[in-house]
Order: structure tokens, then C-alpha cells, then sequence
């Protein structure tokens, strides 16, 4: 008879304290939360993203061990990055880049390769050059939407794009284990990126899903924080997309 093991931290315990967290987009939103989250569980963490100043302002805050400032889907600077990371890392999170919108019909050539490719392209660059110092057992975390799963004019290639994300996490998995690798898939989420878009709808927006979401409430970057640690934490899980979302793409 085999006796199954757990690696569950014990009740109390710092789920990360050791660890060493990499946020590519580290900055402000959902993956300054997450390295908010994942200091107070006793990682350390470093922060990339494109403005100096938004980056050092967003270390002081969590108490980053380091940022740097490059645009992520440049590859000569994202190699650079990673070849010059002093020790092993434990888990990589991408919440750079965005999704595409727009009727189909509208968009050039290269915009249509751009949609589609853009955050599988970062991912498969940044577990290129990350893999090589990442521990076994590690996670690489990236960022998906449920919002694109509906088609609809107003979507147009976003639909495409967000369907190419699960199979390509599932099969990058099976080439980087034993690091782990999986999707978050997030709705609206209430984040500078969220005000930024919508304006002067924003307001609007919340309340909508106030009323309509089965949870009652805007899903935060504190929650998808949460979700993403919980999957650095959780070693049986890779090749996986999770959808945090409060409900948005079964009611709207």
C-alpha cells in the first residue's frame, strides 16, 4: 500500500517564504497585487515593466529585491533580463500585454498576426529564457480572458486570440516539466487598465456587474492575487486554465 505525501504548507505558515517571484508587468493592477501577495506569504519578488518611475514607485510599496525597466515584447531585452538574474527562480507570472478589439474587417494583416500571436508569443519567450533557471516544481503563470469566449461583433479577433491560450498552456507544459505552467483566464477586473479603457463608463461598469454578477461584486486584482498564489503554492496542478471571472461569461 503507497502513502500520498502533501507539500501543503502548514496552517499559518508562509506559502512562499523563500521564494523567489518574477512579475513581467509588475507595476500597477493584477501583477502588483500579486507581488504584494506574494511578499506577505515571504517571497521575494522582482518587477519588470515599461515606466521607470511607475516601477520604482510599485517597489517601495511592496518592498521589491529589484525592478527593471524594458518593454517585454522586445526579445533582446527580454533575454537580457533573464541572463542577467543573479539566482534560480521559483515562479514567473506575464500579465504584460492586452487583448485586441475591433471588427475584423477593419484590421491590416499585421494587426490580425498581432492579436492572435502577441501573448503567446511573449509566453514562449519568456519560458524560453526562464526555464533554464526556474526550479523544479515552479510555475510560470499566464494571463488569459472568458470575456473573448463570446462571439460577437464588438470582439471580433479577441475571440480567436482567447482560444489559442488553453491548448498552447497545455502543451507548454508538458515541454517545460517539471515546472508547471497555467492560464488564468480573467473577466472585468477593477484595474488601472480597466479605467483606462472605459473612461468615463467606468463607473457605469461596476455597477452593471454589481447587479448582475452571481457574486455581487467587481472581481479585484486582489482576487486574481490570490488565485495566482494559490497556484505557485499548489504543485499538482499544471497545464490548467482557471477562470476567475464572478460569473461575467455565464450572464452576460
Amino acid at each position: 500500500m503507497s502513502t500520498a505525501t502533501s507539500t501543503a504548507p502548514a496552517m499559518g505558515e508562509q506559502q512562499l517564504l523563500g521564494r523567489m517571484v518574477i512579475l513581467i508587468g509588475g507595476s500597477s493592477g493584477i501583477g502588483l497585487e500579486t507581488a504584494r501577495r506574494a511578499r506577505i506569504e515571504g517571497a521575494e519578488v522582482i518587477l519588470t515593466g515599461r515606466n521607470a518611475e511607475r516601477l520604482q514607485n510599485a517597489s517601495r510599496e511592496v518592498g521589491a529585491r529589484s525592478v527593471a525597466a524594458f518593454d517585454a515584447s522586445d526579445p533582446d531585452a527580454l533575454a537580457g533580463f533573464f541572463d542577467g538574474l543573479p539566482d534560480e527562480i521559483d515562479h514567473v507570472m506575464v500579465t504584460a500585454g492586452g487583448p485586441h478589439y475591433g471588427p475584423l474587417l477593419e484590421m491590416s494583416p499585421a494587426g490580425v498576426r498581432a492579436a492572435i500571436s502577441d501573448r503567446v508569443v511573449l509566453g514562449l519567450e519568456v519560458a524560453r529564457h526562464a526555464v533554464g533557471k526556474m526550479k523544479s516544481g515552479g510555475t510560470l503563470l499566464l494571463m488569459g480572458m472568458t470575456g473573448g469566449r463570446r462571439i460577437s461583433p464588438g470582439v471580433g479577433i479577441a475571440s480567436a486570440a482567447t482560444a489559442v491560450m488553453p491548448p498552447f498552456v497545455a502543451a507548454l507544459a508538458l515541454e517545460l516539466a517539471p515546472v508547471r505552467v497555467n492560464l488564468i483566464a480573467a473577466g472585468f477586473v477593477d484595474t488601472p487598465l480597466s479605467a483606462s479603457i472605459l473612461g468615463g463608463g467606468l463607473d457605469e461598469r461596476r455597477e452593471q456587474l454589481r447587479a448582475t454578477l452571481p457574486i455581487k461584486r467587481v472581481v479585484g486584482p486582489a482576487d486574481v492575487a490570490a488565485l495566482a498564489v494559490h497556484l505557485m503554492t499548489n504543485t499538482a496542478v499544471t497545464g490548467a486554465t482557471f477562470d476567475i471571472d464572478g460569473g461575467e461569461q455565464f450572464v452576460e
